[in-house]
Formats: structure tokens, C-alpha cells, sequence
């Protein structure tokens, strides 16, 4: 019976108070966030990881003083056991990027598992330099250090992946019959931001992001839904892409309609959804006369979603090198600039 390892890549969140800080710098320490070079790098993230500590343990404490992501990623590990318990001895790893379990360290639980084929399969639906491309990295020195020699295939994106479209639209259905007892409800998609500069670059996220919402969109086939992707999370001074998630609630309260907000890059709770769209979001909203304010949870282990992601894994393992969605789509075809369609 083979054994076979799926790394599932996340970012990670701090699990206690005490985290918080090492995990922002942590993630202001990578590259692929900060892009200058060591140390000025180093001591920059020390000096916004401090700065920012007080603010974040605040957001974490509005959720009980840490982040869900790691229990849900957990949770969806275990649903993409059982989905795919037929190919062999299967184990799902979490592997975080900012926060343990750590890539090295979930390398050296690999290495112990002795697995006979490696599965990459990233939990952001949308590729980007900054989130899958980073764990790639993080991964291949790690497997390296860890002397892991089995045949290893990876998945890049799967932004319409058909399982992971329908469990945003059913998951949307009855958040839309709550608002339309309102009005015509505005349908919000939001996504986290980027800075317009890693787009610029080639980075293919914002396209992504757009070809996911379009084809939720197509799924739920109503007509003349009113609909916009916008993004939300901003920080710091560089120009982001837009329009901006709270910019959409100002523009829906000025047009006086319900909203109903859907996470459709987001595919685990965290503060992104649990803090800053289901409190200071929704306050907001209050605050300025929205008739009515909803959010559609992530996929989380929505059975569909789970289907979609093990329809991936299964085509990894047969052998294709790389998969897009399983459905024929093709990010490096779609997108001449995308850092995959150079080979990186």
C-alpha cells in the first residue's frame, strides 16, 4: 500500500497571546513580503512586528486570544483523509508559513512518515508570490535540509476549481434570501489586498480572484445579480488594488441596499473574516445606514470543497506535474506575465 504526503500549505496565525508578535515578525521577515535585503530587512520587521503587536493581540483577543486557522486546517486535513483513504496510506500535513507548525517542522514529521509520493496542495485558491509561491520556497529548502527524495507534484491554484465555486454558492444561498427580505441585495466579494506593485509585477492574483468570482457567479445563475470585487486588509503606504471592501459598505449604504460579504479567497476563519468583516465591517455598515449586513462563511470543510480539493490531489498523484483546477483551466495560458508561465 503506498504512502502518500499532502503538505497542505496556510499561512498560520498566532495560537496565544504571546505569539503574536514573533508571528508578525515572522511574516514581515519574508521576502516575499518585504522585498530589501538582510539586515535592513531583519530590523525592519523587528520594528513593525513591535509596533504593531498591541493593535493584533487586541484582534486576537476578540477571537480568545488566538487564531482558528490552525483547528480548521486541521479539520480540513482530516475531511481530505477520508476523501482520498482509497489511494493508500494517506496523511494530510498543515504546513504554516508564519506560525507552527512550521515548514521545517512539519518536513521533519514527513521524513519520519516515509512517504512514498508528496502532495502540494496549497489552501489559497488564487495564486501569488507572496502566499504560494512563499510556501514553495519555504518547502523545497526545507525537504532539502530534511533529505526528502519522493517523487513530489504540486498544485499552483485552483481558482474555479468546480468544488470549491460550489461551496461558495451554496454556502451563499440562504445569506442571500436573508438580505433580499431587505431589497435587492449588493453582493460583495472580497478578497485580501495587494499592493499594486506586486501586481504590476506579473503576479496573478487580482486576475484570479476575478476569474473565481465570475465563475461563482456563473454557478449561482441569477440574473442580474449586483455584484463587485473589491478588497479589504490594507496596510501601510503603498497603493493597493481596489476598490476597497469598505469603500463598497460606504457605496451600499449611499445606494441604500442590503450587502451580503463572501471571504472568496479566504478558505479558513481567521481575523480577516472573524474580526475584521463580522465586527469592525459590520459596525461599520451599522454605523452608516446599511439596511442589512450578512457574511458567507468560508468553505472550510464544505464537502464540496473538500471533493474539489481531493479531485486535485488525485490528479497529482497519477503523475501530472503541476494542476491548475482539474477543469481545464490554465493560469500560465491565461496570463503571459504569471510567474508560472515563466517556469518560476
Amino acid at each position: 500500500m503506498p504512502k502518500i504526503a499532502v503538505i497542505l500549505f496556510n499561512l498560520g496565525g498566532p495560537d496565544r497571546p504571546e505569539a503574536v508578535r514573533p508571528f508578525l515578525f515572522n511574516l514581515f521577515n519574508d521576502p516575499a513580503i518585504i522585498g530589501i535585503p538582510n539586515p535592513f530587512r531583519w530590523l525592519l520587521a523587528h520594528f513593525i512586528a513591535g509596533r504593531r503587536a498591541g493593535k493584533a493581540r487586541g484582534i486576537y483577543a476578540a477571537m480568545g486570544g488566538g487564531s482558528p486557522i490552525l483547528p480548521n486546517t486541521k479539520a480540513q486535513a482530516a475531511a481530505l483523509e477520508n476523501a482520498l483513504r482509497d489511494l493508500g496510506e494517506v496523511r494530510c500535513f498543515p504546513a504554516m508559513r508564519y506560525w507552527h507548525p512550521l515548514t521545517d517542522e512539519v518536513a521533519r514529521d514527513v521524513a519520519a512518515f516515509g512517504p512514498d509520493r508528496i502532495v502540494l496542495l496549497p489552501l489559497y485558491p488564487q495564486y501569488s508570490t507572496t502566499t504560494t509561491a512563499s510556501s514553495k520556497k519555504a518547502w523545497d529548502r526545507a525537504a532539502k535540509v530534511r533529505g526528502l527524495s519522493a517523487p513530489t507534484a504540486s498544485a499552483c491554484c485552483y481558482p474555479r476549481q468546480p468544488g470549491f465555486v460550489a461551496a461558495i454558492a451554496d454556502l451563499m444561498g440562504a445569506h442571500l434570501d436573508a438580505a433580499a427580505k431587505h431589497g435587492k441585495p449588493r453582493v460583495l466579494f472580497s478578497a485580501h489586498g495587494l499592493p499594486k506593485k506586486i501586481v504590476a509585477k506579473g503576479d496573478p492574483y487580482q486576475m484570479q480572484v476575478e476569474t473565481t468570482v465570475a465563475a461563482v457567479v456563473a454557478r449561482l445563475g441569477i440574473a442580474g445579480l449586483d455584484h463587485v470585487v473589491c478588497y479589504q486588509s490594507r496596510v501601510g503606504p503603498l497603493e493597493w488594488i481596489g476598490p476597497s471592501t469598505e469603500h463598497e459598505i460606504e457605496r451600499a449604504a449611499a445606494d441604500r441596499v442590503p450587502v451580503v460579504v463572501v471571504p472568496v479567497a479566504f478558505v479558513s476563519e481567521h481575523s480577516e473574516t472573524l474580526v475584521e468583516l463580522d465586527i469592525e465591517y459590520r459596525d461599520r455598515a451599522k454605523e452608516l445606514g446599511v439596511p442589512f449586513y450578512t457574511r458567507v462563511p468560508t468553505v472550510s470543510t464544505h464537502p464540496d470543497f473538500v471533493r474539489g480539493l481531493a479531485e486535485i490531489a488525485r490528479a497529482l498523484v497519477r503523475g501530472s506535474p503541476r494542476e491548475c483546477s482539474g477543469d481545464g483551466y490554465s493560469c500560465a495560458a491565461e496570463c503571459a506575465k504569471c510567474p508560472l508561465a515563466r517556469g518560476e
